[in-house]
């Protein structure tokens, strides 16, 4: 038998690739980590160094909370500087109007809550859109400058207690006889928690549709070239001052929840620090990213109310000088982390996982 006699031995075919045994679970996955949130107050799990106390304790679901509405206007944030590249320094406005209207129409005008928290979110929905149709006729660092002045008018008329109805400095406590009793007092921070984690969820939602809509695709596209979307007959402006309104809109709403939950509210929500705290959470977490703001947000308060109690605490105190001074201060702690997650993490956290999957590919190969 000669070599032409043999007949060719079969290619070999690759074997299909086998998914991923958590590939179906993957789009269930927002659903299940919502579902584990919610019954969290359920639990009596002590994490010692990461809470002060059980997680169904008081002080842990109110941190808790707060983390979740500042993720929340992350999120929000994050439609407006990530998604449409709208780079604000007055964010903060539209919370305060959150805070501020509900507590003066609860306290002051003697609203019942649920007309109040309508009110205040139909203002803050009213005053983005007006600012904004300001606003949006500039661009770049002039729209930012604009946006900045705004806030800063804001936070005048609180500090000076415009119309005696903002306690100026000292704050305005909420009157509770106007709240649902299911909302007043300690032993009720779990209802609080929950309303938290139903904003967060709302947020998340709108911004996720609104991301994949038609619109949301003009939003990315002025993101990327506002003058091609121009060329194609449609209009910018209009685009960006839906976004801008929506934006605050979802603010406001943040900032109806977050006066129930600290019990009134205080000049230092008005800051323009505000706003680039958001802004930093952005970053962190990651820009135009589904939970990456979510994350950074949350990130970020725990951080800073932990970091607060550790520079306060024995042990730092303890320290050297050359230590202690640092590490007391939680913003000096902060911007060394954000300084690192940019450093490594140019994405944000939420690219995160694909870097370590890019690595580990890597690796396997040699």
């Amino acid at each position: 038998m000669t070599d032409l006699d043999v007949a060719p031995a079969p290619a070999a075919t690759a074997a299909p690739a086998r998914p991923h045994r958590w590939a179906a679970l993957r789009p269930w996955t927002p659903l299940l980590a919502l579902a584990l949130a919610a019954v969290l107050p359920y639990s009596t799990l002590q994490l010692p160094g990461v809470f002060d106390g059980p997680v169904n304790s008081p002080g842990t679901l109110h941190l808790l909370a707060v983390c979740l509405i500042f993720g929340a206007l992350a999120a929000g944030y994050d439609l407006l500087f990530g998604r449409t590249g709208l780079l604000s320094f007055g964010h903060a406005l539209y919370f305060a109007a959150g805070v501020y209207g509900t507590d003066i129409l609860v306290t002051r005008a003697g609203l019942p809550l649920w007309q109040a928290a309508l009110l205040a979110l139909t203002g803050g929905a009213t005053l983005a859109a007006l600012l904004g149709a300001v606003a949006l006729r500039t661009a770049g660092i002039a729209f930012a400058m604009v946006t900045l002045a705004f806030a800063q008018v804001g936070a005048i008329l609180v500090a000076r207690d415009f119309g005696g109805l903002t306690g100026g400095e000292e704050g305005l406590p909420l009157d509770v006889a106007g709240v649902p009793a299911v909302f007043v007092g300690v032993t009720n921070t779990v209802n609080l928690y929950w309303l938290a984690l139903a904003y967060l969820a709302l947020v998340v939602f709108v911004v996720h549709r609104v991301s994949a809509s038609p619109t949301g695709r003009v939003l990315a596209g002025i993101r990327d070239d506002e003058r091609r979307i121009g060329v194609l007959g449609l209009d910018p402006y209009r685009f960006k001052l839906v976004a801008f309104t929506l934006s605050g809109a979802l603010a406001a709403g943040g900032g109806v929840i977050y006066c129930l939950l600290v019990g009134g509210a205080s000049p230092h929500i008005t800051s323009s620090e505000l706003t680039l705290s958001l802004l930093v959470m952005v970053v962190l977490g990651g820009p135009a990213t589904r939970w990456g703001p979510v994350i950074g947000g949350m990130l970020y308060m725990y951080l800073d109310h932990r970091l607060t109690a550790f520079g306060s605490s024995s042990t730092v105190d303890a320290l050297p000088s050359v230590l202690s001074g640092p590490l007391s201060q939680p913003l000096f702690v902060l911007g060394t982390v954000f300084i690192l997650a940019v450093y490594f993490f140019p994405g944000g956290l939420a690219g995160l996982t694909t870097r370590l999957a890019t690595l580990r590919r890597a690796l396997s190969r040699r």
